[in-house]
C-alpha cells in the first residue's frame, strides 16, 4: 500500500492545483468565502491561488458598469398605469469599499442599492404626479431626480457606490391615451408652425417697412442735397452778378472820376490860360479875321462901344 502513496499524492496534487488556481479579469478584484465566511482582503487581476473545495471566489467589478432595470410598472396620481421600459444606471464601486460592501450587502449589492431602489423611486415619482407630468411636463427631470436619490442613499450608508449617470426611457402609456397625446402634439405642432409662419410674415412686413423708410429717408436726403446744391448755385450766381455789378460800377466811377478830373484840369488850365492879355489877343485875332467894311452915315453901335472902351483904356 505504501508503494502507491506517492502516486496517490501526485494524483491529488494534480487535481488540487487546477482547482486552486483561478484567474481574475482586468477591471475586477477577487473576494473569497471560506467555509461560508468572507475573507478579509481581495486579490488583484491575474492568476491567484486558493484552498480548493472549502473556498469560493467572486469577481467584483471596480470599473464603470451599466445596470439596466427593465419593465418598471408605476401608477400615476390619477390612477393610470404606465410602464418604464428601461432605466440605465451608470455606476462604479470603489476598490477600497469592496470587502465592506460585500460583507454588508452581499456580492449582489447592486440589487439592493440600484435595482430595487430604481423601482422605489420610479413609483414615488409617478404617485406624486399626474400623467401629464410623468409623460410630458416633468419627464425631463426624472433622470436627475433618480440619480440624486440613489447617490444620497449610497453615500449615507457608505456603500462606496458612485452613481455617474441615469438614463430613463419614455414610459409606455395606454394606447387610447397615447393617440390622444399624439393628436394633441400634432395640433400643438400645427399651432407652433402657424405661429412661426405669422412671425415670419410679421418680420417680412417689418423688414418691408424698414426698407421703405430707409428708401424714403434716402430720397429725402437726396432731394435735400439737390435743393442745397441749387441754393448754392443760385447764391454763387448772385455773388457772380454782384461782383460784375461792383466791377461795372467801379469802372463807371473810374471813368466818371477821370472825366471829371479831365474837365477840372481843362477848367484850371483855361483859367490859367485866359488872362486879360491873352483875351485881348484873341479878340484882336477875331476882329482881324472878321474885318467888314460898312458904307453909310452910321456905324454899328458895337464898334463905337468897343472903340470908346479902347479910348478909355488909353
Amino acid at each position: 500500500m505504501m508503494q502507491f502513496a506517492p502516486a496517490i499524492l501526485i494524483a491529488v496534487f494534480s487535481l488540487m492545483v487546477p482547482l486552486s488556481l483561478h484567474k481574475i479579469q482586468e477591471g475586477h478584484v477577487g473576494v473569497y468565502y471560506r467555509g461560508g465566511a468572507l475573507v478579509s482582503g481581495f486579490t488583484e487581476a491575474g492568476y491567484n491561488a486558493m484552498v480548493p473545495l472549502i473556498t469560493s471566489v467572486y469577481q467584483m467589478q471596480i470599473t464603470i458598469q451599466t445596470d439596466e432595470v427593465i419593465n418598471i410598472p408605476c401608477g400615476t396620481r390619477g390612477g393610470v398605469l404606465v410602464y418604464f421600459e428601461k432605466v440605465e444606471v451608470v455606476n462604479r464601486l470603489a476598490k477600497d469599499h469592496v470587502v465592506d460592501t460585500v460583507r454588508n450587502y452581499g456580492v449582489h449589492y447592486d440589487k439592493i442599492w440600484i435595482f430595487d431602489k430604481i423601482h422605489h423611486e420610479i413609483n414615488q415619482f409617478c404617485s406624486q404626479h399626474s400623467l401629464q407630468d410623468v409623460y410630458i411636463e416633468k419627464f425631463d427631470t426624472v433622470d436627475d431626480r433618480i440619480k440624486e436619490a440613489l447617490q444620497k442613499d449610497c453615500t449615507e450608508y457608505d456603500t462606496g457606490i458612485e452613481i455617474i449617470a441615469v438614463r430613463v426611457t419614455k414610459p409606455k402609456i395606454p394606447e387610447v391615451i397615447r393617440r390622444n397625446y399624439e393628436e394633441m402634439e400634432a395640433q400643438k405642432t400645427q399651432f407652433l408652425i402657424a405661429t412661426e409662419r405669422q412671425k415670419v410674415v410679421e418680420k417680412e412686413a417689418q423688414t418691408d417697412r424698414v426698407r421703405a423708410k430707409i428708401e424714403a429717408e434716402k430720397a429725402a436726403e437726396v432731394a435735400y442735397i439737390r435743393k442745397q446744391q441749387d441754393i448754392m448755385e443760385q447764391v454763387a450766381a448772385q455773388n457772380i452778378s454782384s461782383i460784375k455789378d461792383q466791377m461795372h460800377l467801379a469802372k463807371e466811377k473810374a471813368q466818371a472820376d477821370a472825366s471829371a478830373y479831365r474837365l477840372k484840369a481843362e477848367a484850371e488850365s483855361n483859367v490859367a490860360l485866359l488872362t486879360p492879355p491873352y483875351l485881348e489877343y484873341i479878340k484882336s485875332q477875331a476882329v482881324a479875321n472878321a474885318t467888314k467894311i460898312f458904307f453909310g452915315n452910321s456905324i454899328p453901335t458895337m464898334f463905337s462901344s468897343n472903340m470908346a472902351y479902347d479910348d478909355k483904356k488909353k
